[in-house]
């Protein structure tokens, strides 16, 4: 299928690993034009040199900017000063018990999963509604619905963006820009591969156990009872990123392989 991106000038923010680098990876195999963002210089021109060697793409860039810094992020909006698809995936995560997370690391997941995208899309939102075309798209979470005991404050940050998802697609109405999120599920990230690994080192059982109890304990809703792959998330934020999904706005849709046990 054509996903009408040709030309199509995309930005992914957290876009050197998981999730992130399937997307860009995708939208430059659509034949968009497609600038990669990283914290290190090191990774970010990797990762543009292999999306242009898989892809034939030479209209792939990267910025160095970490969103924790918003001099750097005042930066990058200067190097990409117009875009016609915002997707907004940079985030952190991080697993503490309620009582032991600390003034300092609400903020922090505040100000990098939530402050990140408000920020570009503060910046780019007028822009797209001034040519009457755009796409906005936040990378959420199932954790928005369903919040994780393991990690409150990321689920918080979740929520969060699902709130300024649906607000600006509100203030898009009547116009081509849409503005959605998409709701993955667990998902078999470099980070979800590094945690099942050092679980299984630390309780000494292999991995496909660990896996096998992390299903059964702390995602029992699965349906598919296995972790996503990034390409599959990646396949719902393309066809969203596209003209094709023109009637989909202010929408939250899952990627989670049903694991929010509701009907909506």
């Amino acid at each position: 299928m054509d996903l009408q991106l040709k030309g199509k000038r995309a930005l992914v923010t957290g876009s050197t690993a998981g999730i992130g680098f399937e997307i860009a990876l995708l939208l430059a195999e659509e034949g968009a034009q497609v600038i990669l963002n990283g914290r290190k210089e090191v990774d970010v021109n990797k990762k543009v040199e292999e999306i242009q060697l898989k892809t034939g793409n030479k209209n792939v860039s990267g910025i160095v900017a970490d969103f924790s810094k918003v001099a750097e992020v005042n930066a990058l909006l200067e190097k990409a000063s117009d875009v016609d698809i915002l997707i907004n995936n940079v985030g952190i995560f991080n697993q503490v018990d309620f009582g032991e997370i600390s003034d300092e690391e609400w903020q922090e997941m505040f100000d990098i999963n939530v402050m990140s995208g408000v920020r570009l899309s503060r910046y780019y939102f007028p822009k797209m509604l001034e040519q009457n075309w755009g796409r906005i798209i936040f990378i959420s979470s199932e954790s928005a619905i369903n919040i994780p005991t393991e990690m409150v404050h990321y689920g918080m940050s979740k929520t969060a963006q699902l709130a300024i998802s649906r607000g600006l697609a509100r203030l898009s109405k009547g116009t081509g820009v849409t503005v959605n999120s998409v709701l993955p599920g667990p998902t078999w990230s470099r980070a979800n591969k590094a945690d099942i690994s050092a679980t299984a080192n630390e309780k000494g059982i292999s991995e496909n156990e660990v896996l096998k109890e992390f299903f059964e304990k702390r995602r029992p809703t699965s349906l598919i009872q296995r972790f996503a792959e990034s390409r599959e998330v990646a396949n719902m934020v393309a066809y969203v990123a596209s003209p094709l999904s023109s009637a989909t706005n202010g929408a939250a849709l899952r990627v989670d392989g049903g694991v929010v046990n509701s009907i909506i």
